[in-house]
């Protein structure tokens, strides 16, 4: 089985070039509701690029000298916005019931983008070799060890977890993240909910 032949296949039979490259997009989508994915998206990037940067460099680098701590901190603070930014397309969404029309597979898809983000979160914190890093591996192994992982994933394992922050999780996010844009360019923008349905939705609460 070739998967580079069943991945042309695939994007052939369910995609169009204007569908993966558009250059027009529906009126709707100006509304400021969409905006939060972009966000998301461009935090993303700019959060892989800084933690390249980071890895490289180590942390003796980032720790004691003026560019390393610079980096880092904009590494931190991208990573905020990320957060904020992921929340608020989670919510917009959510209120827009996004799943419709047979979306649900781009809704699964996100929020397994959403879990892995957040253990990818859990990891940097394990992985930034200062005390708090420190405090929080001590205070995690017990709930790691509750939740019955403990065999698996030692939080006190600076290797395995820098291992996992660095190269394992950000693969595996990235590869849902573009699963999720391809399936989002196939069904296209969802629409916002029409006066006629929210009308619908009124009607059937009052009966």
């Amino acid at each position: 089985m070739n998967l580079t032949r069943k991945t042309q296949e695939m994007i052939r039979d369910n995609m169009s070039m204007e569908d993966a490259l558009p250059t027009k997009m529906p009126v709707y989508v100006n509304s400021f509701a969409y905006i939060f994915g972009v966000i998301t998206l461009s935090a993303l990037g700019f959060v892989v690029i800084t933690g390249i940067i980071l890895a490289a460099f180590g942390p003796q680098w980032y720790h004691f000298s003026n560019a390393g701590h610079f980096v880092n901190s904009l590494h931190f603070w991208g990573v905020q916005i990320f957060f904020a930014a992921l929340l608020a397309h989670l919510l917009t969404k959510f209120f827009m019931a996004a799943w419709r029309d047979g979306r649900w597979k781009t809704w699964v898809i996100g929020m397994f983008a959403f879990a892995l983000s957040i253990f990818e979160a859990y990891t940097g914190y394990l992985s930034q070799t200062n005390w708090d890093s420190q405090w929080i591996a001590v205070q995690a192994k017990d709930a790691m060890n509750a939740l019955g992982i403990g065999g698996f994933f030692n939080a006190m394992n600076t290797g395995q977890v820098l291992t996992l922050h660095v190269a394992v999780i950000p693969l595996i996010l990235v590869a849902f993240v573009l699963i999720h844009l391809i399936v989002v360019r196939s069904d296209g923008p969802v629409k916002p909910l029409e006066k006629k349905d929210r009308g619908e939705k009124n009607e059937s609460k009052n009966r």
